[in-house]
């Protein structure tokens, strides 16, 4: 049993410094890992729908996060009313609004203007 035990042991060579550094560098290498491929993606797209919220004006055609597509007709600074029908308008946080309708360029944007 006790021939087991030493046999367990690191050898003569090795350090528990350099154990250390290892751990260290892996741990290191393991956070950069996760930031290029988890936070940066997601803080570059937050502020990219930052920019969209920013942009938006009246007449713009958009869909909410829910699946609503609509017309913006009053920006408030928290919340967005948008025409869905002839006579229907619902109110959003601005949040809620995910993206320019489908097939609604910048070219009709500007013609809207």
């Amino acid at each position: 049993m006790i021939d087991i035990a030493f046999a367990q042991q690191t050898g003569h060579g090795s350090s528990p410094v350099g154990a250390l550094l290892f751990q260290l560098i892996f741990f290191i290498a393991l956070f950069a890992l996760f930031y290029f491929l988890l936070i940066r993606p997601q803080s570059k797209a937050r502020k990219r729908h930052q920019e969209f919220l920013a942009n938006l004006k009246k007449g713009d055609r958009v869909v909410t996060t829910g699946g609503i597509w609509g017309t913006v007709v009053e920006i408030g600074d928290d919340t967005i009313t948008l025409k869905v029908d002839a006579n229907t308008r619902i109110t959003f946080t601005k949040e809620a609004i995910s993206h320019y309708q489908p097939g609604y360029k910048k070219e009709e944007r500007e013609k809207e203007e």
